[in-house]
């Protein structure tokens, strides 16, 4: 079940992309500002709207940690806005004034790329904000662009319709031409990546929309000493004019489009199947988004409106995190949406609507006795026997003298200080798995297989479940 829980009438003019962190929704329109939000109940934030273009924005961007919110412009610039305050912390023009139509930002924030109108693409040290190269990407306009979740190489598409692939020194890897006739729109790549089966290839899955009404999923995949090659997995039709945006969830099981003729797609990534057809807008559909945290989908449209949709699958949330029962949080940590899951992982799905009439959250599930269940209107005893009794088998997996196995380095078998996630999707202590990938080829520590890349990504979440547990001992 899909239902919308919000609707945004802010801009004054068609919008014209929309981003999540994990705490905040921004929007962008073509009436020169961006809108900043709470994501926990779509407040405006009190230095909202951001004023600083002096044209239409085109796309905005939030950096992986939440902390940056990008914007590019037809006026040929990126400002660098700060998440927590609205102030300007960089303005980086394109050395040519070319009206910028997208930007991006690697996943570990050391890249900034956006694309412009003379076919052009401009790639910026994001910690210095130096620029290190402008170069020639296609004769067309370049209106779409993403790197790949190992963020060492990037894919850009243009109005003639061609895909390319680059690395950062924006050499061409790959060109797939006319990809979709008439132009490419935008393009997403999944934030997964996996080892191919003979443990020498890593491939990543790309999306991709244009004019042609096409939504298609790619497999793009590179090996050791091999050129990339990007092989069409699902072309999706779904939608019966231009498919302007798209984007993966999370945990990249859904892809969600939305195109010209006022619908927004919602599909199983997987199997390329066709979920949901939102219809809520009364025009062209022109940006989607998904919430890394929370099971919301944001929705832009000409119509100057911004719908947020709160998205079920068999009465489950969909977030963009793993189920509770299998996370690596401490059940303090848990949001109102995670109680509601482990819920029904426990066969208690009737006491969801309590749970959520009452906002309850991990911190408060945690504390939950006899007496105060009874206050929440739990009149079965045998009902609330059985959730007590589940909820002290949960604090007692997650209790004792002994750090949970979770939150000790593979390699040294000891608590971690700075876990950091590596290219094999496991978390090390920072400076074990550093020592590791010097010392030795360069293979993970768990499975023995090719480190496809040797960028890490820190785990904050887990950093904050063992401060946490750290404290509680």
């Amino acid at each position: 079940m899909v239902s919308v829980i919000a609707t945004l009438r802010h801009h004054t003019d068609e919008v014209s992309c929309c981003a999540f962190s994990p705490s905040l929704l921004a929007t962008s329109s073509g009436d020169k500002t961006l809108r900043v939000y709470s994501a926990a109940d779509f407040s405006e934030l009190p230095f909202s709207p951001l004023s600083g273009h002096g044209y239409g924005v085109h796309c905005c961007r939030f950096s992986s940690c939440g902390g940056f919110l990008l914007s590019c412009s037809t006026d040929g610039s990126v400002i660098v806005w700060s998440s927590g305050t609205g102030e300007v912390t960089a303005v980086l023009q394109h050395p040519g004034r070319s009206p910028l139509r997208v930007c991006a930002l690697a996943p570990d924030s050391s890249l900034l790329l956006a694309g412009a109108c003379d076919g052009t693409v401009a790639l910026w040290d994001f910690s210095s904000k130096t620029l290190r190269r402008c170069s020639a990407a296609s004769e067309a306009s370049v209106v779409a662009c993403c790197f790949s979740p190992c963020g060492q190489m990037f894919v850009t598409g243009c109005t003639h319709g061609d895909l390319k692939l680059w690395d950062t020194d924006i050499s061409l890897l790959h060109a797939l031409r006319d990809a979709h006739d008439l132009g490419v729109t935008c393009c997403s790549f999944a934030p997964q990546f996996k080892i191919g089966d003979d443990g020498c290839c890593v491939e990543f899955r790309l999306a991709s929309c244009g004019q042609d009404s096409q939504l298609k999923i790619w497999i793009v995949s590179q090996r050791e000493g091999a050129a990339c090659a990007m092989k069409l997995l699902h072309t999706l039709t779904s939608q019966s004019a231009p498919v302007l945006s798209c984007a993966f969830s999370s945990d990249g099981d859904l892809v969600v489009s939305g195109s010209v003729d006022k619908s927004v797609a919602v599909y199983d990534a997987t199997l390329g199947a066709l979920l949901y057809t939102l219809k809520q807008h009364d025009r062209y559909v022109t940006a989607v988004a998904l919430s890394p945290t929370m099971p919301w989908i944001a929705t832009g449209s000409m119509d100057k409106t911004v719908n947020v949709w709160r998205i079920e699958r068999d009465g489950v949330s969909r977030t963009g995190r793993n189920l509770p029962g299998h996370s690596r949080l401490l059940v303090a940590d848990w949001s109102e949406e995670d109680v509601q899951t482990w819920l029904c992982e426990e066969g208690l799905q009737e006491l969801v609507s309590i749970f959520k009439a009452n906002n309850i959250d991990g911190a408060e599930l945690s504390q939950l006795d006899k007496e105060t269940a009874s206050e929440l209107g739990i009149e079965s005893v045998g009902l609330r026997g059985r959730l007590l009794r589940k909820i002290e088998a949960l604090k007692a997996e997650q209790s004792g003298s002994e750090a949970p196995d979770e939150f000790l380095c593979p390699i040294t078998r000891e608590l971690m200080k700075d876990p950091v996630i590596a290219a094999d999707g496991y978390s090390y202590e920072r400076e074990s798995i550093e020592s590791w990938i010097r010392g030795k080829n360069k293979t993970s520590p768990m499975t023995n297989l090719p480190l496809q890349t040797t960028l890490l990504t820190p785990n904050r979440s887990l950093k904050t479940a063992i401060t946490r547990w750290k404290s509680s001992q």
